[in-house]
């Protein structure tokens, strides 16, 4: 390439008549003054921006309406989805700028008390070794430097029986280096499991208790979904601290051996120790900083990578888990334009990084390659070149081997450029690892966000877009304004006022609690009523009144804002032997397991615990023993119930589960919407028998109002009516005494104001007789 280059330079400058000095300075002054160019361009145009998004800002500060300040959401050009508070910009999945700061220092060490728990645990047994092994290589690495000076040497001074002896030697050291070498590699892959395995387990634990595996993707919206982090990211963040802790300490190691080692041939040449190494620890250190200086941000970069790998993740995996009703709309080419369209944003972004990188990987190879080493070959020929008097003497000497010192000066080439090579590898792998701390440090934010916010749902500390106008939501989703609010707010965080206690009789009791959807919508603004065992309750009214909702409350999924909520304790459910409530939606979910598994679920019930015959009378209630019968393994046969079995049978089979755990409470939302009236009846009547009070959601009355007491019906527009059931007309009975007050009433003033006209026409009226 450079002799390339320098015919170029021959042509160019005797056909320009240029001088070939004059036409090289210039072409390096246009190349470096282009390179400048590209380093600085993104600066000047950041900087430009802020400026003009300054004075817009300044221009527009005194006219701001109340609109104006309210947060809205735009994409970027790239895609990123970003959003603005107030002029303040932040981008989703990198709301912080990431980098090796303080903050990830703090989270770092964080992470290591969970990777690493104590001295005595496996991961610092394998530390231990890890640390052993690269020791281990790095003094291998200065003998066999060492080794092959002498090798050279004997060439030089044709020792025939000194070669094949250090040959041997050499090939003696093959044996234990190749190990020491898989060694590394293989401790660094348990350690990378180990400290994986770790932060599993400690986030599974959190993400499956106390309900957060809910709280984080209904009521918190600063995961979006957890599963990219608790995959992904868990597993490249144990890999990369196992990885960059094996390339800071092996090179750190080299450096600090080498240095010494070439410290000791310097002075044995006779030369000064001290001008070669600060030489080299100058340029290191120059080198170093104009790295960082030009340096991307590599943190930020790769947690908004990791992001947008969660967002095309979720897309595909909706299309898996909504297939059918995408085929059954044929909406497959807008589900291919929302992958499309996440793909894309993926795209953009690893092209951007792309071009980053060009630009510093070259900085980097110029630096690294080059510079180095001709700081190298300085440093190696400065005890040969420059001469002193303790130089002249040590020379003097070297020259009396009988060959002028040759071998003596090869063999102290040849380590000091194996030592320096060596040397370098290890500068470069360090400067080489603060892009990868860099790409920690992303990994660690992400990480340790999730962790936070898995703290936070577990204590109740929710974020998310609220509804703070004091509106309550109308039976079409219409805002109604309301005088009074049903919840405070805090900082924009809505404050959850509410108490739960537990009823030591069984009883469930709401006491002025609202009915808030996580956003904070308000559906009701205050709710009273009493519940004990035996009083079956029908919940009935128009869609998006706070039917389900009235379920997730009690049920203790969404938080409390106000009031007073009384549950079963838990010393009550234990006493009597069954749960306090069970939940069966409109669709039920199927497990995966035997069709055991579908009828026990989520209780891990043996074989020897709960008998076939028991099983499959509880199939004989809802007319499913078929399902158990035509298959060959019985209820163990495996298969996909979610998609083989029909919507009627699942939701029969949903009653066998209900049936099998026989709970104090049966919170049914619309669980016998796909099975006919005959097969209603039966399950409704065989959960009564069984001693199940049953809170049942459904929009029909008629056919449901003969199992149950008691009737709540919302009207939607917040308001609501609890009291009796009136089987014949599916009423409260308080209403259908009211309604029939009422018509006694219009009757009688209807038959009042008759006698009253009547006797005005018989006064009035005059019979007279021609």
């Amino acid at each position: 390439m450079s002799s390339v280059f320098s015919k170029l330079i021959v042509k160019t400058s005797a056909t320009c008549g240029i001088r070939r000095e004059r036409l090289t300075k210039g072409v390096v002054g246009i190349v470096t003054t282009l390179y400048l160019l590209k380093l600085g361009y993104p600066y000047l145009v950041g900087g430009g921006k802020r400026k003009k998004t300054k004075n817009e800002s300044g221009g527009q500060s005194d006219g701001k309406s109340l609109k104006e300040n309210h947060c809205e959401k735009r994409h970027n050009e790239d895609g990123a989805l970003s959003t603005v508070v107030n002029g303040n910009k932040k981008v989703s999945g990198g709301e912080v700028n990431v980098g090796l700061d303080r903050a990830f220092l703090r989270q770092l060490i964080t992470l290591l008390k969970i990777m690493v728990p104590g001295w005595r645990t496996k991961e610092a047994g394998l530390l231990a070794c890890a640390t052993f092994a690269l020791l281990t290589r790095t003094f291998l690495s200065v003998y066999v430097a060492t080794l092959e000076g002498q090798i050279v040497k004997r060439i030089v001074l044709r020792d025939v029986r000194g070669f094949f002896h250090m040959l041997a030697r050499w090939f003696a050291i093959a044996f234990p280096a190749t190990f020491v070498n898989s060694a590394i590699r293989y401790l660094e892959g348990r350690l990378a499991l180990s400290f994986r395995g770790r932060l599993v387990e400690y986030a599974y634990k959190m993400y499956l208790s106390q309900q957060t595996y809910y709280r984080v993707s209904a009521l918190d919206s600063r995961l979006g979904g957890a599963e990219q982090r608790l995959t992904d990211d868990l597993s490249e963040l144990a890999s990369s601290v196992a990885h960059l802790y094996s390339s800071l300490t092996k090179p750190l190691l080299d450096c600090a051996l080498v240095g010494i080692a070439l410290a000791s041939f310097s002075a044995r040449m006779g030369a000064r120790t001290v001008p070669g190494p600060l030489l080299a620890a100058a340029v290191i250190a120059l080198t170093g900083q104009v790295l960082r200086v030009a340096s991307p941000r590599f943190g930020q970069l790769v947690a908004e990578e990791a992001s947008r790998r969660g967002r095309l993740r979720e897309a595909h995996a909706r299309i898996s888990a909504h297939a059918e009703e995408i085929a059954f709309y044929g909406g497959h080419r807008t589900e291919h334009r929302y992958l499309n369209t996440a793909y894309k944003s993926l795209v953009v972004h690893l092209r951007r990084v792309l071009a980053l990188k060009l630009g510093y990987v070259m900085l980097e190879q110029l630096l690294m390659k080059y510079v180095w080493s001709g700081t190298g070959l300085l440093v190696i020929a400065m005890p040969l070149l420059y001469k002193t008097g303790t130089t002249s003497a040590r020379t003097n000497s070297l020259d009396n081997d009988g060959d002028g010192g040759v071998g003596e000066r090869t063999r102290y080439l040849t380590t000091s450029k194996n030592l320096l090579s060596s040397g370098a590898d290890a500068v470069e792998r360090l400067m080489s690892s603060y892009k990868e701390l860099v790409a920690l440090a992303g990994y660690a934010a992400r990480v340790n966000e999730m962790l936070d916010v898995f703290k936070d749902t577990a204590l109740c500390k929710y974020r998310r877009n609220v509804v703070t106008a004091s509106q309550l939501r109308g039976i079409n989703g219409d805002a109604l304004h309301r005088p009074d609010r049903a919840i405070e707010f805090h900082d924009g965080v809505p404050v959850i006022k509410g108490i739960i206690r537990e009823s030591t009789d069984g009883s469930i009791s709401l006491t002025d609690v609202p009915v808030v959807t996580p956003n904070c919508e308000v559906i009701v603004p205050s709710l009273t009523l009493h519940i004990e065992p035996g009083d079956h309750l029908l919940i009935t009214g128009p869609n998006g009144c706070g039917k389900s909702s009235l379920f997730r409350i009690v049920s203790g999924l969404w938080p409390v804002y106000g009031g007073t909520l009384t549950r079963p304790a838990e010393s009550y459910s234990i006493c009597s032997g069954r749960p306090a409530m069970f939940y069966i939606p409109q669709k039920p979910y199927m497990t995966i397991g035997c069709l055991r598994d579908q009828i026990t679920y989520p209780a891990e019930t043996k074989k020897e615990q709960c008998s076939d015959e028991e099983l499959l009378r509880l199939l004989d209630l809802v007319d499913l023993r078929g399902l158990a019968e035509r298959e060959p393994e019985g209820l163990d046969a495996l298969g996909d119930w979610d998609s083989t079995l029909s919507g009627g049978e699942k939701q029969r089979l949903a009653m066998t589960r209900l049936f099998y755990h026989a709970p104090q409470y049966a919170l049914l939302d619309e669980c016998t919407s796909a099975v006919s009236l005959e097969a209603e009846g039966a399950m409704y009547e065989t959960a009564k028998q069984r001693g199940i009070t049953l809170l049942t959601i459904t929009h029909r009355v008629s056919s449901l109002a003969k199992f149950h007491r008691l009737l709540l019906r919302f009207d939607g527009d917040g308001g609501w009516s609890f009291g009796p059931l009136d089987p014949d007309t599916g009423t409260v009975t308080k209403e259908r005494e009211q309604m029939d007050k009422l018509e006694t009433e219009t009757k009688e003033g209807h038959y009042q104001k008759l006698q009253e006209f009547r006797e005005m026409l018989s006064a009035d009226t005059h019979v007279g007789i021609s």
